[in-house]
C-alpha cells in the first residue's frame, strides 16, 4: 500500500512538470524524481512520509546541431508559485482518496483501531507505534498532540500547502551549479530517523529522546520506557522486499532516456596527452564513501599511520575458514537464539501504570515526565 501511494504522489508531481513543459513548447517532455521513504517522525512514532527530490524542469527532444541526434535537452521550470504547490497537493489527495476507496480503506477512523492488544502481533505493534499510548510500544510522556484537520486549502508559508491532514513542502531547492547544495539536500532526505546523540537514558530508567524541533506547546523531549523504544525501532524497519529509495521517470534504471541525458564531451585537441583525454568516471571507491559518510579513513594503518592499499579480495569459503582458524577466530556462524515475547511486566514504568507497583523505591509519579 505504501509503495502504491508513493507511486501515486510521484506520478502527480511528474505530471505537473510535464504539463508545464508542454505549455512552454516542449513536445514529448519527460522528467524524473528520486524518493526516500521515511517511516518515523522525530519522536519515533510510526509516521510514513516521503522525501522527494524532483528535477525542476523536464527533458524533451531537440534538433540543435550542437548535440548528437537523439540527445535530450533540459528546460527548467522557472519560478514556482505557491498556488501551483496547492494545486499539486489537491490533485494528489484526490488520487490517493480514490485509491483508498477502491481498496475499502477510506472509512477507517481512529476509533476503529484495535488498541486492545488482542490480534495479530505485528499489526498491534504497528498500531501502538502510531498511537504511542497502548502496549507494547507505550506509554510515553509528552503532549497529546492531534493533527489539525483542515477543511480548506491553507498556505502556511511560501511554497507550502496544507489540506485535510496532508502537507506538501516545496521551498527547498538546489541549483544545477550548486554542488554543495545538492549534496546537503541528498544528505537531508537520506538521513536516519533519529540521531544517536539525541537519545539519553535518564536516572529513573526512562529513555529521553530530544526533539530536533520543539512542538507548538513547547515540548522539546519525549520520555519513554526502554522496551517502548525497542518496539518503536522495530516498527521503523521496513518490511521485506520493500525498497525505501525509489527512482522514477528518466532517472529510473529501465528508462530509455537515462543514457541520453548527458550531452557528449567536445572532442579533444591534438596537443592534449592521451592520459588527459580519458574521461574520469563518477564512480567513488568504497573507502571514499566510508570516509564521506562516517568520517573514517579505513585506509590509514592504525600502527604506523601510513596509507594502505587493497591487494586482494578473498571469496573462497575454504580460504576464509583457513585464515580465520589461523588467527583464532570462529569459522562457523553462531546459531540464532530462539524468539521470545517482550518482557512486558519487567518494565517498572509499565507496572506503575497498570497496577500502581512502585517496588523500585523511586517516587517518580505517574504524570511528571513531560519535558518542556
Amino acid at each position: 500500500m505504501l509503495a502504491r501511494l508513493t507511486q501515486i504522489f510521484v506520478d502527480t508531481v511528474q505530471a505537473f512538470y510535464v504539463r508545464r513543459a508542454t505549455l512552454a513548447g516542449g513536445m514529448g517532455a519527460k522528467t524524473g524524481a528520486m524518493t526516500a521513504v521515511q517511516r518515523t517522525s522525530s519522536d519515533m512514532r510510526l509516521n510514513p512520509h516521503l522525501h522527494t527530490i524532483a528535477l525542476d524542469g523536464a527533458w524533451h527532444e531537440q534538433g540543435s546541431e550542437l548535440y548528437r541526434p537523439g540527445c535530450a535537452l533540459f528546460a527548467g521550470l522557472g519560478h514556482l508559485k505557491t498556488s501551483e504547490v496547492g494545486h499539486v497537493l489537491q490533485h494528489a489527495i484526490r488520487r490517493i482518496e480514490r485509491h483508498l476507496d477502491r481498496c475499502g480503506l477510506l472509512g477507517t477512523r481512529e476509533g476503529d483501531l484495535d488498541l486492545s492488544g488482542e490480534g495479530d502481533p505485528e499489526s498491534n505493534l504497528a498500531t501502538s507505534a502510531v498511537s504511542g499510548q497502548s502496549p507494547p510500544a507505550g506509554p510515553q510522556w509528552s503532549s497529546s498532540l492531534r493533527p489539525l484537520r483542515l477543511r480548506a486549502l491553507a498556505y502556511d508559508k511560501p511554497l507550502c500547502a496544507s489540506l485535510d491532514g496532508f502537507t506538501l513542502l516545496a521551498a527547498t531547492r538546489a541549483g544545477g551549479l550548486d554542488a554543495d547544495g545538492r549534496e546537503a539536500l541528498l544528505r537531508y532526505v537520506l538521513r536516519p530517523p533519529i540521531a544517536q546523540e539525541r537519545v539519553e537514558q535518564q536516572p529513573d530508567g526512562l529513555v529521553r529522546i530530544t526533539l530536533k524541533k520543539a512542538y507548538r506547546d513547547g515540548t522539546v523531549a519525549v520520555d519513554m520506557d526502554p522496551l517502548s523504544l525497542l518496539c518503536r525501532l522495530a516498527t521503523s524497519v521496513p518490511p521485506p522486499r520493500f525498497h525505501t529509495i525509489h527512482y522514477a521517470g528518466v532517472l529510473a534504471a529501465a528508462s530509455p532516456w537515462r543514457p541520453r541525458l548527458t550531452p557528449p564531451s567536445p572532442p579533444p585537441t591534438e596537443d592534449v596527452e592521451h592520459e588527459k583525454r580519458v574521461r574520469k568516471s563518477g564512480y567513488r571507491p568504497w573507502a571514499e564513501l566510508l570516509e564521506r559518510t562516517f568520517a573514517l579513513d579505513v585506509l590509514v594503518c592504525p600502527n604506523c599511520q601510513g596509507r594502505m592499499k587493497l591487494l586482494a579480495v578473498v571469496k573462497n569459503p575454504a580460504s576464509i575458514a583457513r585464515y580465520l582458524a589461523a588467527v583464532g577466530e570462529l569459522t562457523e556462524v553462531p546459531s540464532r537464539a530462539p524468539g521470545r515475547g517482550p518482557p512486558y511486566w519487567k518494565s517498572q514504568v509499565l507496572r506503575r501504570q497498570a497496577v500502581g507497583d512502585d517496588s523500585d523505591g523511586g517516587d517518580h509519579g505517574s504524570k511528571g515526565h513531560e519535558a518542556a
